[in-house]
């Protein structure tokens, strides 16, 4: 067959729109077909969250039923991703239902290697008395000039990019009431 390159775009360009018209009207037929044939998903309660994964922040909209993600999508209304995910988000379900996931608090003692599982009570109490312990061997009542300083040189805090504008406000009005000054963000690590 001698195809000149003329035939060829031709082809070519009817091949590309013959593709593009034909999946117009399956792709909203099948995908209507399947949420509506999704029992979990149809009567799944629907909230929205951010993607723990990176910086950028992108938004989710978990679907759960009966005490298990049944559906992870992206949120279109999110002004970051549009509705679009990576990868990474795209697997997210996979880390909530993964049979490896640790469920319970568990604590290794120091110079200890077992692992021993605790109540949250139990842990809650630990870190509450270990930021105790550092923040009043760190803290800077008035600094060498006789400046009040108030602040912990002790303990220094790094944030996480799967924290929404909410949870990074009351996290730093916390953060500043302990008298943290090195307070940073993985974003502009």
């Amino acid at each position: 067959m001698n195809v000149t390159r003329r035939d060829f775009i031709k082809i070519s360009g009817a091949t590309v729109s013959g593709a593009a018209l034909g999946g117009l009207g399956l792709k909203g037929t099948a995908m209507a077909g399947a949420r509506e044939g999704n029992v979990a998903i149809k009567y799944a309660k629907e909230s929205t969250t951010i993607c723990p994964y990176c910086a950028v922040g992108c938004g989710l909209i978990v679907s759960a039923h009966g005490g298990r993600v049944v559906n992870m999508e992206g949120d279109p209304d999110h002004p970051i991703n549009e509705g679009s995910l990576c990868s990474k988000a795209q697997a997210l379900r996979q880390v909530s239902e993964s049979e490896y996931r640790i469920t319970k608090p568990l604590y290794r003692a120091p110079r200890s290697s077992e692992w021993q599982e605790k109540s949250w009570d139990w842990v809650y109490n630990e870190i509450a008395k270990k930021i105790k312990k550092s923040r009043d061997a760190g803290f800077t009542k008035v600094n060498d000039n006789g400046q009040v300083v108030n602040r912990n040189d002790a303990i220094a805090h790094v944030g996480s990019a799967a924290l929404d504008n909410e949870e990074c406000y009351i996290l730093q009005k916390w953060l500043r009431a302990l008298g943290l000054v090195y307070i940073e963000h993985q974003a502009r690590i």
